[in-house]
């Protein structure tokens, strides 16, 4: 059985084909990123210094929870082993 091997458009280009559309290439993304940037709508400073606070209050929250249950799971293994090694 023969296996078929297709070579996409960008395999068959030699390299020297490929360095001379790089700058073109490049070219086209750049006005593409900033088209794009443009079309971005960007949060309000109150926006941002809200969703911030509440980001800061959620990993203290997490880490507290995760402290607490770190602390509870480490006393229960540390007694386990005291009362097995008695």
């Amino acid at each position: 059985m023969a296996i078929a091997q297709v070579q996409s458009d960008d395999d068959s280009r030699s390299l020297s084909q490929k360095a001379m559309e790089w700058p073109t290439r490049l070219k086209n993304y750049v006005e593409e990123l900033q088209l794009e940037m443009r079309r971005v709508s960007w949060p309000s400073w109150k926006q941002v210094r809200a969703t911030t606070l509440v980001v800061i209050c959620a990993v203290f929250g997490f880490a507290l929870y995760f402290y607490i249950v770190d602390q509870v799971i480490g006393r229960s293994i540390t007694k386990l082993f005291d009362s097995l090694t008695r």
